[in-house]
């Protein structure tokens, strides 16, 4: 018991006694300070330089799956086409296309083709079939000012395309013939004409939209007016290279194709028409078009400064592809 109440007493002096508490001093923090920024600000910059890299081969990589898959699904419409213009057909029809005088826009790829319907044709009760109508498309470069896309160019893709005929069917407005219900022709929608002498290329240079008579002129007849068009141009792929001095040029095309390169003076003076970064060599009499596509990554990183320049070519991933049409014409 002495022993317990000797500790106990001991324990109860201790308790009572008044440690000190240490700390740092003020030069002791600022010595801590200097070395954690020391330590610190070289790791904050590795990290940024780290995701600055990722973003750009990031900008990079989806450039070059875009560009790819715009010109798998170019290759795949193409390979539908029965006729392709070249250069001296997209001039002789340029006025019928939409936009036709806009410094904007220049047309690149202009043909027609046997597009499928599925399902379109009732043959008994619930069956149907399919079928083929004739259709005309369009690819544009664009570079404007509209804010909805990127600074760089775009690429879009319009197209009419003609009904599906049925004598059992409905009217459509502008049309004498009847229609399966649903599938009207396009408005301003007109199939090409073989009728006649000249050679196919003449007959197909010489295609204009459908038109109507309106106005009666004094005297007799009436005024035509072309019909306007309802659908709208659709953007197939954004940033595509926007350069216009500086990019690589055009190839030579092989012998036997035409650059689609349009001379008219409308076409010389569109911006869109001196840039290389989305044209195609067309042989118009085998039905073969090679596509080229270059992209623009910068674009996804930045606001300006986006022109081509051979120190940062790998941000401008290339793709081109040569397609011959299925489809055939025959004319007499």
């Amino acid at each position: 018991m002495r022993a317990l109440k000797f500790l106990l007493q001991s324990q109860l002096k201790r308790s009572k006694l008044i440690e000190e508490v240490g700390g740092f001093s003020l030069i002791e923090l600022l010595v801590a300070m200097i070395l954690a920024v020391l330590v610190i600000t070289p790791l904050m910059g590795f990290m940024i330089s780290v995701m600055n890299t990722d973003r750009q081969e990031q900008a990079k990589v989806s450039s070059e799956q875009e560009i790819q898959a715009a010109v798998d699904y170019i290759a795949r419409d193409l390979q539908q086409a029965i006729y392709i213009y070249d250069s001296a057909g997209i001039d002789a029809i340029r006025n019928e296309l939409p936009n036709p005088t806009s410094t904007e826009r220049v047309p690149v790829l202009v043909f027609w083709k046997r597009e499928l319907i599925n399902q379109a044709i009732t043959i008994t009760g619930s069956q149907k079939d399919d079928t083929y109508v004739y259709s005309l498309v369009a690819y544009h470069l664009i570079k404007d000012s509209d804010t909805t896309w990127s600074n760089a160019a775009r690429i879009t893709r319009w197209q009419i395309r003609d009904g599906v005929a049925s004598a059992g069917g409905v009217s459509c407005t502008g049309y004498t013939g009847k229609y399966v219900s649903g599938y009207c022709p396009s408005d301003g929608f007109a199939l090409f004409s073989l009728d006649g002498t000249g050679t196919i290329h003449e007959k197909m240079n010489a295609w204009r939209r459908l038109s109507q008579y309106s106005t009666p002129i004094t005297g007799g007849g009436s005024t035509v007016t072309n019909v306007n068009y309802s659908a709208t141009p659709v953007v197939l792929v954004d940033y595509i290279d926007q350069t216009i001095t500086g990019a690589p040029a055009k190839i030579t095309c092989p012998t036997g194709s035409n650059l689609v390169a349009p001379n008219t003076t409308n076409f010389n003076t569109r911006n869109t028409f001196n840039m290389t970064s989305f044209y195609a060599c067309v042989d118009r009499v085998n039905t073969t078009a090679q596509v080229f596509l270059r992209g623009n990554a910068i674009a996804r990183l930045q606001n300006n400064n986006l022109d081509y320049s051979d120190n940062r070519s790998a941000y401008f991933p290339t793709a081109s592809i040569r397609v011959q049409g299925r489809g055939y014409l025959f004319t007499q």
